[in-house]
């Protein structure tokens, strides 16, 4: 495939030379700035071969580069491989940024491409910033691979659903008064957003654009009065036309958001977020702003919605505690059977891989009764697969069969009518190492540790990402990403803004705990070529006490599947911690227990025994 692609980029570098660009950058993104997009915006994997769900590709006269995180470098460095695409590990000693780079490549009359609609506001007006200090240009009109890429798939086209007040705990009207509220506090009478799970959240509709995200393409702008909602005609039944007509909401096309944004009458301020429109709408509504009489001007501030929507209310509480249970059964069940499997004689064992070890466990997602779709594609991976982070098998390609030894890493979820999932559990097949269960035990102290904190309000992730690195760094070890993230409510399993993390980003402001979010704790060790370790638990953030020190808040557990006793080495246990496993282990057990046939109760107790 590596010369596939090598083509690819010499024809790219001819259309280049024909616009009369320098250097192109083709980003991971959509028009939406979404972490996934759809097969339409995959561009940068058309060219580069890189498969990853985070990378930027710049292509010049003589050079093409490639930059992503440390979840793919493993991953990348196979895939790029005789491509020469050469790889840029982001945030490694020596390694440029993208601004670095360009900024040493560019010079006075050179052009820098990239298609707006797919860089965010933000980063959009960086490079604007950068091409005017070298004296260079910039066009930002550019989808040069319309040109190349020939069997490109369409943009994708569904149709919306409305989800019910049942599931949401909250109407639109609700949802657009405290939107309305923020927007008047910032002197704004207009707000404008392309975010795609906000838009979802605020008026209460679903899509299905995106594998494995329940959104629908559109953009939307609101003022005092009304809702203007973009989107493709094939998205808009019946009942969206009926729904929009009582919430006043007017349904137009979704090519003409740009094209809207220079004609609209503003009587004043626009309030938008940065990372939540791309730099083509925003040169649009500056652009119609300043053709306003009102004096109208870009509020730019973090958006509201983001705000609102990681704060599920009690109606999505009660139904995220529920799909969790049901969920966890299920993943219990799934490592019940391969784990007993594994342990059959090998003329009577089913021969499993990772790919057949994954659709087993689809299948039984499948089968709960407000399933969806998968919140991702399942990650199973075993040995030396499951150190790269996001390891996706594919029959004939890379599927790995499974053996009674060693670890099988499944990282898994479901969206349901009733809440989105996430789940990771690393587990024994067999015989393993000291070394993977010092691993394994350092891992399931770090997931503990967190899990377990209490904390006064005001504590943010990067507070408390020492609580699962401590044991880590102990040991001389680390995981190259993030401890945890939020999620969505039937939305994006990745949600912005909570995170826990060490590092601390210049510029971005850290979303304080709040009871009702919820967020992923999972640290993990990735050793290259030889094993991977990944446990994640989904955690609540609930009320614990306020006294005369302040508030203090806890995490409860959402996740209900037991951790691998037989990969506990208990010499890397403290008290403390012991009482952690254990007290989490009873939880599950008394938790799944009436949701459990006789023999999986069997399992159950076994699996929860105390250390």
């Amino acid at each position: 495939m590596s010369e596939i692609h090598k083509d690819r980029i010499t024809e790219l570098r001819k259309v280049m030379a024909k616009a009369g660009i320098s250097a192109y950058l083709i980003p991971t993104a959509d028009f939406h700035n979404s972490e996934y997009a759809a097969e339409y915006f995959h561009a940068r994997e058309y060219f580069s071969g890189f498969t990853g769900s985070a990378g930027t590709l710049i292509v010049t006269a003589d050079e093409a580069c490639l930059w992503t995180d440390g979840r793919y470098f493993i991953q990348a460095a196979g895939e790029l491989t005789g491509s020469g695409v050469q790889l840029m590990k982001m945030q490694e000693p020596g390694v440029p940024s993208i601004q670095e780079y360009l900024r040493g490549k560019l010079t006075e009359g050179d052009v820098l491409g990239f298609d707006g609609r797919c860089v965010p506001f933000k980063e959009g007006k960086a490079f604007e910033k950068l091409v005017k200090g070298v004296k260079a240009g910039l066009a930002i009109d550019k989808d040069l691979a319309e040109e190349i890429w020939t069997d490109r798939p369409a943009l994708p086209c569904h149709p919306v659903m409305i989800l019910e007040d049942d599931y949401s705990g909250e109407d639109m009207d609700s949802k657009l008064g405290r939107l309305r509220d923020v927007m008047h506090e910032n002197g704004a009478s207009v707000y404008i957003d392309s975010k795609l799970d906000s838009i979802m959240w605020l008026l209460n509709i679903r899509g299905a654009d995106v594998t494995c995200n329940p959104v629908a393409l559109c953009h939307i702008l609101v003022d005092d009065r009304n809702v203007y909602l973009f989107i493709q005609e094939g998205e808009v039944t019946g009942e969206l036309r009926a729904y929009a007509a009582l919430h006043r909401i007017s349904i137009l096309p979704y090519d003409d958001f740009e094209d809207f944004l220079g004609i609209y009458d503003y009587k004043s301020d626009v309030l938008c977020d940065p990372d939540s429109i791309s730099y083509r709408v925003y040169k649009a509504a500056e652009q119609g702003t300043a053709k306003s009489g009102a004096g109208a001007e870009l509020v730019e501030a973090e958006s509201p919605l983001q705000a609102f929507k990681c704060v599920k209310n009690a109606v999505e509480m009660a139904n995220i505690r529920g799909c969790y249970k049901r969920d966890s059964v299920q993943l219990c069940r799934f490592i019940k059977w391969v784990t007993e499997e594994m342990k059959k004689p090998e003329a009577e064992r089913e021969a499993l891989t990772e790919s057949s070890a994954a659709a087993y466990l689809d299948n039984l997602r499948a089968q709960l009764d407000d399933y969806m779709d998968l919140s991702f594609e399942t990650i199973s991976a075993y040995g030396p697969n499951a150190a790269m982070m996001h390891y996706s098998a594919v029959p004939g390609v890379s599927d790995a069969k499974l053996q009674p030894e060693g670890m099988l890493l499944v990282d898994s979820g479901g969206q349901y009518l009733s809440g989105t999932t996430d789940v990771t559990r690393t587990i024994a097949l067999g015989p393993v190492t000291e070394e993977m269960k010092k691993h394994y035990t350092l891992t399931a102290v770090s997931n503990l540790q967190l899990m377990g904190a209490v904390f006064l309000d005001g504590c943010t992730g990067v507070n408390l990402d020492i609580l699962t690195r401590e044991p880590m760094w102990r040991e001389g070890l680390d995981y190259k990403c993030g401890t945890g993230h939020g999620i969505g409510y039937y939305l994006g399993v990745h949600e912005s803004p909570p995170s826990i993390r060490w590092k601390v980003f210049p510029g971005r402001q850290d979303t304080p705990f709040k009871p009702g979010m919820i967020v992923s704790d999972e640290p993990g060790v990735y050793l290259e070529g030889k094993y991977g370790i990944r446990i994640e638990t989904i955690l609540e953030v609930v009320e614990h006490e306020e006294n005369e020190w302040g508030r203090f808040f806890a995490f409860e557990p959402l996740t209900l599947v037991p951790l691998d006793r037989s990969l506990i080495d208990v010499k890397f246990l403290t008290p403390y911690t012991r009482q952690l496993l254990n007290d989490y282990h009873m939880r599950v057990r008394s938790e799944l227990m009436p949701l459990m046939n006789a023999e999986e109760q069997m399992w159950l107790i076994e699996q929860t025994e105390p250390v």
